[in-house]
């Protein structure tokens, strides 16, 4: 008994400095797609985070198979890819969670994480998912279509965005992403 509140000290001691080490534009909870469990994005603290929103019928769709490459290619370097859909342009995602969490892995085999659909760009009557809000702030684009990127660096220090037709392999993307893992 005495060891495991000798631990719950320990935990209660280290959970508000971790959460405090953790990069502001990281300090969100967003639901998972798949059953809208909450996550704390914080868990992804010191890793490049590559923040998309996606959809499943637009004409940029097919980029779920560059950013599935990607997150492949790049995670043992330290990458996250995390996808958002939204339904904000186009009407190009209008299924359930449950809809495009089967679209997302039976077409692309999508395995980084996704979110629950949220809105991702300002428009009547709709509220902004805070993280959205606070990377088009801090890099002075908001999204204007489907698959627009955001690259956050290790320490949340730097954000750079990539519009909707920049491919996740495209080389102009790839340059700032090295620059990223190369940064420690």
């Amino acid at each position: 008994m005495r060891r495991f509140l000798i631990l719950a000290g320990l935990a209660a001691i280290l959970l508000p400095t971790a959460r405090a080490a953790c990069p502001a534009l990281l300090q969100h909870t967003q639901p998972r797609l798949q059953d809208e469990k909450p996550v704390d994005l914080c868990d992804h603290a010191g890793k490049v985070v590559l923040v998309v929103n996606t959809a499943s019928y637009c004409g940029f769709t097919g980029q779920y198979k560059s950013l599935e490459a990607l997150d492949a290619t790049y995670r043992g370097r330290g990458l996250v890819v995390l996808g958002f859909p939204s339904n904000d342009f186009g009407q190009q995602e209008p299924g359930s969670g449950a809809e495009i969490a089967a679209f997302c892995e039976n077409t692309f085999g999508v395995k980084f994480p996704m979110f629950a659909k949220s809105h991702v760009a300002p428009g009547a009557g709709r509220s902004v998912n805070p993280l959205f809000a606070s990377l088009a702030q801090r890099s002075g684009q908001a999204p204007k279509w489907n698959f627009h990127k955001y690259l956050i660096s290790r320490q949340g220090d730097a954000v750079i965005s990539h519009a909707s037709a920049v491919d996740p392999q495209d080389p102009r993307f790839l340059k700032d992403l090295e620059k990223l893992l190369r940064a420690k």
